[in-house]
């Protein structure tokens, strides 16, 4: 091979590197822009994407020169067990990891002396670092998008003092059989270093079983037991900061009382809201009751996923939903019952007839 030959085919590599990563940052940018609505998140990945493709005149006209997408011989490889089908975080971890590794390949060729004038060594590895935490915040935002389409159907409230001496786990286990889609920690009174086991082992059974699990009031809690959310009270601190010390991926609920209370609490950062009271409740006797028509006012004024709770039983449940509840959350109605598994069923029962 002449030294002519071998620069060529230097070229060849740093043609079809510089075309992956433009068309992997253009995939993250889209998702950054069209999926997650993240304006800073697109902005970094555009002006990366044009930073890094941008070529002198001399050097684009060489490496078109140098192209043989006829004769690569790697066209029609495939690796065995490649998947076939992926989710969107697999895709994002797939994408953000197909530009780094080539602009690891650019970071060492632009070191040789032939390519040295045009390219710069250092430009790629900061932008290598760079998309490393962009992918993190990325792979985060969509798990936290898919969490919050997870609110819905039976919202089960584990409220210690409601249980009257039953066990967390069993009762959780029997909610989930039920047909529960979100299970919520609430507990006012029993030490967090308790508390922290107890929401490690029901954050590994939702888990296992494909239910978000909760955790209420305690920010602290709801990171080191790896919860899916945390849910906090009016009298809380506010959104805007509680979501600046909770993970990127988890998300955070709110509760309110009024139209005005759920459009703050959209626009402060909370991923659902929980609206209520519907109903008189034993579990919260200073409760306000706002009843099913606040619910409706509310739908209208948010696209956030709407929980429905306070008083609420398998005789109003339907009514509840069709006001416009996404979810419907419940303490005694459930936790209360002989049988917490049959009175979840026939909640569910009830929300997939009003869906229907």
């Amino acid at each position: 091979m002449t030294p002519s030959d071998a620069i060529s085919r230097i070229y060849r590599i740093i043609d079809a590197s510089r075309n992956r990563i433009g068309e992997g940052l253009r995939l993250l940018e889209d998702v950054a822009r069209l999926l997650l609505g993240e304006a800073g998140v697109t902005e970094q990945l555009k002006v990366m994407r044009h930073e890094l493709v941008r070529l002198d005149e001399s050097l684009y006209q060489r490496l078109l020169e140098s192209r043989d997408s006829a004769g690569d011989v790697g066209v029609d490889i495939e690796v065995p067990g490649e998947e076939k089908q992926r989710d969107l975080p697999t895709i994002i971890v797939a994408n953000a990891r197909r530009v780094q590794e080539e602009l690891r390949t650019l970071e060492e060729l632009a070191k040789l002396p032939e390519v040295a004038p045009h390219l710069d060594s250092e430009k790629f590895k900061h932008a290598r670092f760079q998309l490393y935490t962009i992918e993190q915040d990325l792979f985060g935002r969509i798990l936290r998008q898919d969490k919050t389409e997870r609110v819905g159907g039976l919202y089960v409230i584990l409220d210690t003092a409601s249980l009257v001496g039953r066990s967390h786990i069993e009762v959780a286990r029997q909610v989930i059989r039920g047909g529960a889609s979100v299970i919520q920690l609430r507990d006012k009174t029993t030490p967090k270093d308790e508390l922290l086991a107890l929401a490690r082992e029901l954050a590994a059974l939702c888990h296992e079983n494909g239910v978000l699990f909760i955790m209420n009031d305690y920010l602290e809690l709801a990171i080191a037991a790896g919860a899916d959310g945390l849910h906090i009270g009016r009298e809380d601190l506010p959104c805007t900061e509680v979501r600046k010390l909770l993970p990127i991926n988890m998300i955070l609920g709110r509760s309110v009382t009024s139209v005005e209370l759920a459009v703050a609490a959209e626009a402060d950062g909370a991923d659902y809201i929980a609206v209520g009271s519907m109903y008189p409740t034993p579990s919260k006797a200073k409760a306000v009751v706002v009843g099913p028509e606040m619910l409706s006012q509310v739908r209208q004024a948010t696209s956030r996923p709407l929980v429905a709770i306070g008083g609420i039983t398998r005789d109003n449940a339907a009514e509840v939903m069709a006001t416009g509840a996404d979810a419907i959350a419940v303490i005694r109605a459930v936790v209360s019952a002989d049988s917490p598994e049959e009175a979840a069923r026939q909640i569910v029962n009830e929300i997939e007839v009003q869906d229907g």
